[in-house]
């Protein structure tokens, strides 16, 4: 695909999953709600796999997310970004924070610090192990802090990223982690509206003091109710949440279902519709104020 130029609403959104396993009803429901929430302002669905992580990616469940999301009607705009190929970017953006002393090597294992909650800033001054392998961390003292954002649905929000540690940026076996990588690519995509799941609504504050820091702007964001199992736990490829289908008349229902949990109450009588059909009427009645502000919601 090649995409078209700005849309007119200069709306660009993304859906941006990890290929560690198919996509299940959780993932489902956010990319469902961030494809509608950009079709609905006329603008652009990006796709991009966040392979950061090859030790968690196993083969065949990228082209397996591909066939999921075709056979929900969730097509994308432009072509495919891979994390894995942007190493160079991420380097780019970490010397910028290194330089300004943003960003700083720690040798501590987890084991050290663990009793204190989250990682107490130790070598901010100077790494402790300079003899072991080094992560790269962000000073979370020198930013904005508190951070504070208007969620389109929770409301007015604001975190200290102080009270949640200096977080990782590259990993001591050279992998980028997602805190950088995950801003290099919004900004770098242009995305202006971030569309996710409420377990990241905290991840927030460090991407906003990078994206001051690394002179971004800064995108809109609507975090969506987790997905809960009948546990009330998060659905996750961890505790191995079923996969979503890859053929077009089971996804049907599934779809239906998918749109309740967006609070969206599709009519009873689309739940067997075709997805294309579904996805039309979903479109034209998509209104993030019908959710509920709540951290999750169960499935039947």
């Amino acid at each position: 695909m090649t995409i078209a130029p700005l849309p007119a609403s200069g709306y660009i959104g993304r859906f941006a999953p990890t290929p560690s396993g198919p996509l299940h009803l959780g993932s489902l429901v956010a990319a469902l709600g961030s494809w509608l929430d950009a079709r609905a302002a006329g603008g652009h669905w990006l796709l991009r796999i966040e392979d950061i992580d090859p030790p968690r990616c196993p083969p065949g469940a990228i082209d397996q997310i591909y066939r999921q999301l075709e056979a929900f009607g969730l097509e994308w705009d432009g072509e495919i970004r891979h994390q894995s190929d942007r190493g160079a970017a991420y380097q780019a953006a970490l010397d910028r924070l290194v330089a300004d002393r943003m960003a700083y090597p720690c040798g501590c294992s987890r084991r050290e610090w663990q009793q204190h909650g989250h990682y107490p800033g130790w070598c901010r001054h100077g790494s402790r192990h300079p003899e072991r392998a080094q992560a790269w961390r962000l000073r979370t003292d020198k930013g904005i802090q508190p951070v504070c954002w208007q969620d389109r649905l929770f409301g007015s929000q604001c975190l200290d990223p102080t009270a949640q540690g200096d977080v990782v940026l590259k990993r001591k076996d050279g992998l980028w982690a997602y805190q950088l990588a995950v801003v290099v690519d919004d900004a770098a995509q242009g995305i202006t509206d971030i569309v996710r799941g409420f377990d990241l609504l905290d991840n927030t504050p460090w991407q906003r003091q990078l994206q001051v820091a690394l002179n971004y702007p800064e995108p809109r964001y609507l975090h969506l109710p987790l997905v809960l199992g009948e546990d009330g736990q998060k659905l996750s490829k961890q505790n191995l949440a079923t996969a979503i289908p890859h053929d077009e008349a089971p996804a049907r229902p599934v779809l239906h279902q998918a749109l309740q949990l967006l609070g969206q109450a599709p009519p009873a009588a689309l739940r067997q519709a075709e997805v294309t059909s579904q996805l039309a009427h979903a479109l034209a009645h998509w209104s993030p104020e019908t959710m509920v502000a709540t951290p999750g919601r169960r499935h039947d």
